[in-house]
C-alpha cells in the first residue's frame, strides 16, 4: 500500500459581479485563466442590506428585488462567459457590505485560490473595492488578487489569459 498524496482541491477563481463593463472583462479573464489552469469560475454578487425596517413586508420586497437583480446580472455574465469561453460559472449571492462579504465568502470556501477584479476607468477611480484590495487590505488578504484594467479589449484579455 502506498501513500499517494491527496489530490489538490479544485481551484476556483472568484470574480465580484456587478453591471459594470469592467466586471465582464474581469470575468472573461478569470474564465480563460480557469480553463488554462484546470480551475473553475465563481461569480459573487453582494446585495446591500435592505435599510428599511419600518415595515417588514416592504423590507422583504426590497430584498426580493435585490436578489432578482443579482440573479439577472449573474445569469447574464455567466451566459456571456459560457459563449465566449465554454466555462460554466457557479454563482453565489450574499447580502451585506461588499468588502466584508467578499472576505467572508473567500474564507468560507477553501477552493477559492484567486480573486479577479475589474478596475473602472472613470474619473472616480478604479472603484472602492479595487482601491481597498490593492491598498490597505492587500497585505493581509487571504488569496492573491488580480486587477484587470477596464480599458482592455476582449482580444487583449484573450491574449493575456
Amino acid at each position: 500500500m502506498t501513500d499517494a498524496p491527496a489530490a489538490p482541491l479544485p481551484k476556483k477563481i472568484l470574480v465580484i459581479a456587478d453591471r459594470s463593463p469592467e466586471c465582464r472583462l474581469a470575468a472573461r479573464f478569470a474564465a480563460l485563466r480557469a480553463a488554462h489552469t484546470g480551475g473553475r469560475l465563481s461569480l459573487l454578487y453582494v446585495t446591500e442590506p435592505a435599510d428599511f425596517q419600518h415595515w417588514m413586508s416592504v423590507e422583504e420586497i426590497m430584498r426580493e428585488e435585490a436578489r432578482a437583480e443579482a440573479e439577472s446580472v449573474l445569469h447574464s455574465i455567466a451566459s456571456e462567459i459560457n459563449k465566449a469561453t465554454g466555462q460554466i460559472a457557479e454563482y453565489v449571492v450574499r447580502e451585506g457590505r461588499k468588502r466584508e462579504e467578499v472576505v467572508r465568502h473567500i474564507e468560507s470556501d477553501p477552493e477559492i485560490r484567486l480573486l479577479v477584479l475589474g478596475a473602472g476607468t472613470g474619473k472616480e477611480g478604479p472603484g472602492p473595492l479595487v482601491s481597498a484590495m490593492a491598498g490597505e487590505v492587500a497585505a493581509s488578504f487571504p488569496v492573491p488578487v488580480t486587477i484587470v484594467p477596464g480599458n482592455m479589449t476582449p482580444e487583449e484579455i484573450d491574449t493575456l489569459a
